[in-house]
C-alpha cells in the first residue's frame, strides 16, 4: 500500500496579483511533468510568482533543479519569483549550494 501522505505535488493557484506554486511533501524527479507544466504557466501568467515550500517534507536534487531553472527563467523574462518557506527545507539547502541569496523571501515581498 503506498502512503499517499510520502507523495509529492505542485499545485498552481493562479491570484490577481500572484501565482503560487505550492509545493508539498516528497519533491523530487517523480514531479517532473508537473514541475514542467507548473513552470510553464508560472513563465505564462503575467504576474510574480511565489513558490510556497511550507509544506515540504523532502526535496531531491530534481526539486531544487525546479526552483532553480524557475527562478532563473523568470528573472531572464522579467517576472519577479520569490519564496515562502517558513520551516526552510527549501531555504537551508539552497543557503548550502550558494544560491539562497538569489531568491527573495516572499513574506517579506508579499502581504
Amino acid at each position: 500500500m503506498i502512503e499517499l501522505a510520502a507523495m509529492g505535488s505542485i499545485r498552481t493557484e493562479a491570484g490577481p496579483e500572484v501565482l503560487e506554486l505550492r509545493l508539498a511533501g516528497e519533491i523530487d524527479a517523480a514531479l517532473r511533468p508537473q514541475a514542467s507544466e507548473s513552470m510553464a504557466v508560472a513563465l505564462t501568467a503575467g504576474t510574480p510568482v511565489v513558490i510556497d515550500a511550507s509544506e515540504v517534507t523532502f526535496i531531491d536534487s530534481a526539486g531544487i533543479a525546479f526552483v532553480m531553472q524557475l527562478h532563473h527563467a523568470g528573472s531572464e523574462a522579467g517576472i519577479d519569483v520569490a519564496l515562502r518557506d517558513p520551516r526552510r527545507v527549501l531555504r537551508d539547502v539552497l543557503d548550502m549550494i550558494g544560491y539562497g541569496d538569489q531568491i527573495r523571501d516572499a513574506d517579506a515581498v508579499v502581504a
